[in-house]
Order: C-alpha cells, then structure tokens, then sequence
C-alpha cells in the first residue's frame, strides 16, 4: 500500500486540474463511464472499466504514485453508498 505523502485535498485539487486541464477532452468522447487514476506528481494516468484496475496499473509503472481517481464523463467517481469502508 502506497502512503499518502500529500494532504487528501491537495491530492483532489492537483488531480482535478489535471483532468480538467490534460484529460478531459482526450478522454470523454471515447472513455465515458470508465475510470481515470492520475498521479498528482508526474500526471501519468491510467484507465480501466474499474476504479482499482486502473490504480493497480498505475501504480505498477509508479509505485509511489499520489492518485486521484474519477470517473470518466461524471461529476462524482463514487456515490456516498459505494465508498463505505473505501478508504
């Protein structure tokens, strides 16, 4: 398990910008409904049809990676009910 180096709302904001900025247009015509994991520090990303693939992933090519995850073409990733006991 990678520890979390940067504040929980630096992660979002850094990753958030990120998508807005990088992603968003790259990814929503084709990728809707899929997740994006991004590293807040290098901005490599990876997507998967599942939050956790798509981490796993990322976090195979940077182990240390501060991720953010969203969902592709959403306003939320995750609803209030799927994230009990997430993190």
């Amino acid at each position: 398990m990678t520890l979390r180096r940067l504040p929980k709302e630096i992660i979002g904001d850094r990753g958030l910008a990120i998508y807005q900025r990088k992603l968003r247009t790259l990814l929503e015509p084709q990728d809707r409904g899929r997740f994006v994991a991004i590293d807040v520090e290098t901005e490599d990303y990876e997507v998967a049809e599942e939050a956790h693939e798509a981490s796993d992933r990322l976090r195979e090519r940077h182990p240390h990676a501060q991720v953010l995850v969203e969902r592709i073409g959403y306003p939320v990733a995750f609803h209030a009910t799927q994230i009990q006991g997430f993190f």
